[in-house]
């Protein structure tokens, strides 16, 4: 049997769909309508919130939304830190630090000029 290559042919089922996005149909790593985790992409609203769930009963602050490049994501993430006296990481563009710091880290982003938001509950 001749398989048919053509353009409009339909895709009827995959094992591989978690690394296409069913919105905009194209890759993961391409994907245009999901940049921003936490928000609107793009709003210029820094949200932070805290978690702890999935961390082992552990609190960490996330800060989600930060309208800089990757680059200087990491060098403001190495500030907060500092800041904070507490380890970190950035994951996806948001930035994690270890312990219940939003008050602090909402205040010092505002005062970087930031536009800053609680987030969660």
């Amino acid at each position: 049997m001749k398989r048919d290559n053509s353009r409009d042919s339909v895709l009827v089922y995959s094992s591989d769909l978690g690394r296409i996005c069913p919105d905009c149909g194209k890759p993961a790593g391409a994907c245009i309508c999901r940049r921003k985790p936490g928000g609107v992409a793009g709003d210029g609203i820094v949200r932070v919130r805290r978690e702890n769930k999935g961390r082992g009963g552990k609190t960490v602050t996330v800060i989600l939304g930060v309208p800089l490049d990757e680059q200087c994501v990491r060098e403001l993430a190495g500030e907060l830190k500092r800041r904070c006296g507490t380890g970190g990481t950035v994951k996806d563009g948001s930035i994690e630090i270890q312990g219940d710091h939003c008050d602090f880290l909402a205040a010092d982003l505002e005062r970087r000029g930031f536009r800053v938001k609680r987030a969660g509950g």
